[in-house]
């Protein structure tokens, strides 16, 4: 191809035995394919690292940033709908494909590419769309799943059962029964939704957050202990020894006696004294 048939006010000076492209973006699509297929056949002849590698490859991936605009355009309306995401994604794609593209095939480059910034793009989706991570086994059977059901509700009339689903994809109910379990953790809810019916409609039924849940008793008891821990610092050892003994390895007064050589009437009044230097210090302290 000689590059006097495109446009020249383009070019300015050369890369070694390539056009320097001043303004990619002005390269009109018809002017891309045929400066890829230059750029190409430059490509793969030249060492990799050395500047004009490394200008041609770059310039071949900006030419054909517009393949990657017209791909992305069929996912505008998914995830969160973050473009830019997309675009980013689709780009990696086709860094992959030009980096894999073989010019001696005799196949448009445009049509090797857009396969493989689309696969991008639905591995991009697949594997961040879930709301709950699940390994990529799960992800892929609920796919399957999703397509069985929607075929074999045609055919039957009615939502299948887990056996005819584990027929039709030739895998055991065990699976089937995983897979549907994983597919509860491809969208979350929300806590705000309303959780229930009233005579007013659903709409107006109060939210996940009013009705689940209920207060954890042991809240206080963590508060307490919490509390507590700076107390049990400040006992000497015998008296930590002796709450240890009785609370922590639930000993009997009279074997923390026989243990330390005492009397059960002296373990009983130190650990009475004890107890209660403890529970003014948390009454103090509240």
């Amino acid at each position: 191809m000689a590059t006097e048939s495109l446009p020249q006010n383009n070019f300015q000076d050369s890369v070694g035995e390539l056009p320097w492209i001043e303004d990619t973006e002005k390269i009109a699509p018809k002017d891309a394919r045929e400066l890829s297929k230059l750029f190409f056949d430059r490509l793969r002849v030249l060492d990799e690292g050395t500047h004009e590698y490394q200008y041609a490859r770059n310039t071949l991936i900006e030419i054909n940033l517009s393949l990657v605009r017209f791909a992305a355009r069929r996912f505008r309306n998914r995830g969160n709908g973050e473009m830019e995401d997309i675009i980013q994604v689709g780009t990696i794609g086709l860094i992959k494909a030009i980096d894999r593209f073989d010019l001696s095939r005799e196949v448009e480059f445009t049509s090797f590419a857009i396969p493989c910034i689309v696969g991008e793009i639905k591995r991009f989706f697949r594997d961040t769309s879930w709301a709950v991570h699940v390994p990529r086994r799960l992800q892929e059977l609920h796919v399957d799943l999703t397509k069985a059901k929607e075929e074999l509700v045609t055919r039957l009339g009615r939502q299948p059962g887990v056996t005819e689903l584990a027929e039709h994809l030739g895998l055991s109910e065990d699976e089937i029964v995983e897979g549907l379990i994983a597919s509860n953790g491809y969208a979350a809810g929300s806590l705000d939704t309303p959780g229930g019916t009233n005579d007013e409609g659903a709409g107006n039924a109060p939210a996940y957050t009013e009705i689940l849940g209920e207060s954890d008793p042991a809240i206080e008891l963590v508060e307490d202990l919490h509390a507590l821990a700076p107390l049990l610092d400040q006992l000497d050892g015998r008296e930590r020894h002796i709450i240890e003994l009785r609370f922590g390895q639930e000993r009997t007064q009279s074997q923390i006696g026989e243990e330390l050589g005492i009397s059960q009437m002296h373990v009983s009044r130190l650990l009475a004294r004890t107890l209660k230097k403890l529970r003014t210090g948390m009454l103090t302290d509240h």
